[in-house]
């Protein structure tokens, strides 16, 4: 089998990938040149561990190629992956410019039966919307099927998550395009992956509904460790309570500065304006988001409790990128944060290991270093934004000594409170009073 998928960014990049390792021909589509000449030349335009060997080896043996030329990969593939961009507009909906667009074009280009299979993030009801644009665009009529399959990778971990899936989900309206899928899939058979087979706007709505849920775990956990600041309880503890309870599940009860990335923003507005376009006010949903917003300023306001008046005070930042394990500037809680001291007077010092060169694209004011002892020398105040690996076993003493004062304001909670203060650390942290 061979497929195409159009859109070389995080999903159609990884989604591709991983599909040339389990055997299909794939030939992934951009329009921008740059980006094909980058992925020809050995190179990879988004930070992703493992990627950039697993491109490698597939590409050596064959399965793997990259080209700008849609028409070419429409016409030698029997299913197509849509995976461009949907970015939210001013008012938290879905912009669905660019798979309107990718649409048309395959339309134009159909020489025989295909499976267009929508793998971007979408509306409920983007389904029947392709459909009919590929329709009105044929040249002359040609058989397709249509199918959502979303897609539930997490940055940094994404090759695992597609090659170990919880769940493959598969909407479509016809039998024979569930059963290509499925064949499709069908190393994941040998792991006993669950596949749902549903109709497209139930798949459509099960990516939006799963990210919200999450994004609900997470706002939850912040608003328990605001009481546990109140009340003299441990977060951790409180936490780990609930995460025993096989109902709950431990994941995502972890509280910080709130969630940032491409998705969670992202899909929790744009099931809100779905909800709000079908006549239902969505409240949960909407108290996540305010949740999430408020948890910036909650951040920024232990800094400067912390620190105190921050006029002429530096600040050294540990960690830039929304989460571990890639260079996503996309949201991340660090940008409005780091905007607040400086605005508050102070002067910023940061490292992060993979994520300084996204991160001068958009904190441009701030000081970069080469790693965390640089960061933490002179600093009147040193922040833990992100909760890299490398940062959890520093030399504490060596931090201590290079800091102007030993002050500590730990949004990841990544340290213990009592080992810190006994190391001469004035310390704050998250719902661990």
């Amino acid at each position: 089998m061979h497929i195409a998928v159009i859109g070389t960014g995080y999903v159609g990049l990884v989604t591709g990938t991983c599909f040339s390792e389990f055997g299909v021909d794939v030939t992934c589509v951009d329009s921008n040149a740059e980006k094909i000449q980058i992925l020809e030349s050995g190179g990879v335009p988004i930070y992703e561990p493992g990627l950039d060997t697993l491109i490698a080896k597939n590409v050596r043996d064959g399965r793997l190629s990259f080209s700008t030329n849609l028409t070419k990969a429409v016409e030698g593939a029997l299913v197509i992956f849509i995976a461009v961009g949907t970015p939210p507009k001013p008012d938290g909906s879905a912009d669905m410019q660019y798979v309107d667009r990718v649409a048309t074009e395959i339309a134009q280009c159909m020489n025989g039966y295909k499976v267009i299979v929508n793998k971007s993030t979408v509306p409920v009801g983007t389904g029947k919307r392709i459909k009919g644009i590929i329709q009105e665009h044929q040249k002359s009529p040609v058989r397709f099927s249509m199918v959502s399959n979303p897609e539930f990778l997490r940055e940094g971990s994404a090759i695992e998550d597609f090659m170990r899936p919880d769940r493959v989900v598969i909407g479509a309206e016809d039998s024979e395009a569930i059963a290509i899928m499925r064949d499709l899939y069908a190393p994941l058979y040998l792991i006993e992956t669950p596949i749902l087979s549903t109709n497209i706007e139930t798949a459509e709505l099960i990516k939006y509904a799963s990210n919200a849920f999450l994004a609900t775990k997470i706002s939850f956990i912040n608003e328990i460790a605001a009481v546990c600041d109140r009340v003299g309880a441990d977060v951790h503890d409180v936490a780990k309570g609930m995460g025993l309870d096989g109902r709950i599940g431990r994941k995502f009860l972890h509280p910080g500065p709130g969630y940032g990335g491409s998705c969670f923003p992202k899909d929790t507005s744009a099931l809100l304006d779905i909800a709000q376009k079908a006549g239902y006010d969505f409240k949960i949903v909407q108290s996540v988001i305010a949740v999430n917003e408020r948890q910036r300023e909650v951040g920024f306001e232990k800094i400067q409790a912390h620190a105190g008046d921050l006029k002429g005070k530096t600040v050294g930042v540990l960690g830039l990128s929304f989460k571990p394990n890639t260079d996503d500037m996309r949201d991340a809680p660090s940008r409005t944060i780091i905007e607040k001291l400086i605005e508050a007077g102070a002067s910023v010092q940061a490292f992060d290991p993979v994520a300084m060169e996204e991160a001068g694209k958009v904190l441009p004011r701030i000081t970069y270093c080469e790693d965390a002892y640089a960061v933490a020398a002179g600093a009147d105040v040193l922040v833990f934004m992100t909760e890299w690996n490398q940062f959890r076993n520093l030399n504490l003493e060596k931090i201590r000594k290079v800091m102007r004062t030993p002050r500590i304001a730990d949004l990841r909670n990544i340290y213990d409170p009592g080992k810190m203060r006994k190391l001469g650390f004035e310390y704050t942290c998250i719902g661990r009073a």
